[in-house]
């Protein structure tokens, strides 16, 4: 079975990349000829070449405007302990291996040195450049990261920046023409051109790259995908850069690429500017993001069909977000919202999708009060909402591991050595069995699937479960799955109060 990679864009520096310039020279040849060859060129001209240039975008201006406020950003990563205890001694000590060296992107988001750029960018960073396009060089200060989103703001020591202009990303429609720019490979300045070819993409990325942990505490928040997807070319080195409109405006955040190979393969993924003005105000303002909490769970996109199928419902029949479930003195639970309910707008705005209603969420704070339009059988009701702040979650210690396994709805058995060996796996647990109604199946699991990880960690045993939720110091805890016909998903489950 194929498998496509989503992949963070940020390029590991190890080799300088040289390109050589091809031009096609026409010297010898006799005016008469030389204008024989343009003409050969220019087949198709007169009124067709006209109406179609007539019909192309613009996009010199565009680009002038983008390449103004993007910057390079240059890394330094300390390897960790794991990596730097497989050097051998030297004279008795462990030689310090040399700091790995990173490159990405970054935007210009105010005159007096904010800089947006993705989370995964400066992640287990010491020192960070910034490098302007007039090829000055900034040190620059971590002001604050969203593992959750992938963005990060820094800060340089300079006045009278030229700060990109925000569009709508609301207003994106599929077909738009974009452009993307950043520094791919290390290159300067570059400028592709596509169209936005899907709106709200949940890829399951976020705090997945490598398998790691999203941050270093281990502690998992709610990740929030709602990407726009486009065929612009991007390629590793983009993660932070900008996606624009044809007006030059920016529209989201370059953060990864669909691939097999690693590179360019015609699909890529911003996070969208609405969202992102939200979490680089707080950050700014906060160092944190302050985010408010609904309370519901919902399908996971990649399962939703399964899951509705499974309820008697046909897919097609949703026009919303569908509410598996209503988490206790929640939010929503406060509002009389109920499992089954049809969420279809917030604040009059339509809503088509999970993915959608959560980016939407996710642009409010604890305190605020929104509006929801929903469905409840054949009734369209509304109800107001107070957003609720992220609580703790119950320690592990005060539930034991059947108590675990009866919240997820699931039983668990170890991966026999037969199994691991025939398909190259170290880790996991089978799951055994699903409870009709339990939070698994709410998600679409069912027997014969297998639990990989949580928050990151690695799952091998029971035990191992009860120690993950253990160390998570927030409510919503994140799983990656496979399901038994081995797709693989990415969901997020709520344990709070």
């Amino acid at each position: 079975m194929n498998k496509i990679g989503f992949l963070m864009l940020t390029v590991v520096v190890a080799a300088l990349v040289s390109f050589g310039t091809f031009k096609i020279m026409l010297n010898g040849l006799s005016p008469t000829e030389k204008n024989e060859s343009k003409n050969f060129f220019d087949l198709g001209a007169g009124n067709k070449s006209t109406q179609a240039n007539a019909e192309r975008p613009e996009f010199v201006t565009a680009a002038e405007l983008v390449i103004q406020s993007i910057v390079h950003i240059k890394v330094q990563v300390d390897r960790s302990p794991a990596e730097s205890a497989i050097y051998p001694p030297f004279y008795g000590e462990y030689r310090r291996p040399a700091p790995v060296l990173g490159s990405g992107s970054g935007v210009i988001y105010s005159s007096d040195g904010y800089i947006i750029t993705n989370n995964h960018v400066i992640d287990g960073a010491i020192a960070i450049q910034v490098i302007l396009t007039d090829k000055r060089i900034f040190e620059a200060k971590l002001v604050g990261a969203d593992p959750n989103t992938d963005l990060a703001v820094l800060k340089i020591d300079v006045k009278g920046l030229k700060p990109i202009q925000t569009g709508n990303s609301d207003a994106v429609r599929v077909g738009d023409w974009v452009l993307a720019a950043g520094y791919p490979f290390s290159l300067n300045t570059t400028v592709t051109a596509g169209i936005v070819s899907a709106t709200g993409r949940n890829i399951g990325i976020i705090g997945q790259q490598d398998g790691q942990e999203v941050n270093n505490s281990g502690v998992m928040g709610s990740a929030v995908e709602a990407f726009i997807q486009t065929d612009a070319a991007i390629n590793p080195g983009n993660s932070g850069g900008a996606l624009v409109n044809t007006n030059g405006q920016l529209i989201g955040i370059n953060a990864a690429i669909a691939s097999q190979s690693g590179s360019y393969e015609g699909y890529g993924f911003a996070i969208p500017v609405n969202l992102t003005t939200k979490i680089v105000k707080d950050l700014i303002k906060y160092g944190e993001v302050k985010r408010g909490l609904l309370g519901v769970n919902f399908p996971s996109p990649a399962t939703e069909d399964q899951f509705l199928m499974a309820q008697g419902i046909k897919p097609g029949s949703i026009q919303g977000a569908y509410i598996a479930d209503v988490q206790p003195n929640s939010a929503a639970g406060k509002a009389g919202l109920q499992a089954g309910d049809i969420i279809q707008a917030i604040d009059e705005s339509k809503v088509n999708s999970s993915v959608a209603l959560s980016e939407r969420i996710a642009r409010h704070h604890p305190g605020d009060k929104i509006k929801l339009q929903y469905k409840r059988r054949s009734q369209t009701l509304s109800t107001e909402v107070v957003l609720q702040a992220q609580s703790p979650a119950p320690k592990a210690s005060q539930r034991g591991a059947e108590e675990i396994a009866r919240n997820l709805g699931a039983t668990f058995a170890p991966l026999s050595e037969e199994f691991k060996q025939r398909y190259g796996m170290s880790y996991g647990l089978a799951i055994t069995a699903v409870s009709r109604g339990g939070l698994f199946a709410q998600i679409g699991l069912q027997r014969g699937g297998i639990l990989l990880t949580i928050n990151g960690n690695r799952i091998s045993s029971v035990g191992d479960i009860s120690d993950t939720f253990q160390s998570a110091t927030n409510g919503i805890l994140r799983f990656e799955c496979l399901s038994a016909d081995g797709s693989r998903l990415v969901f997020n489950l709520s344990f709070g109060a």
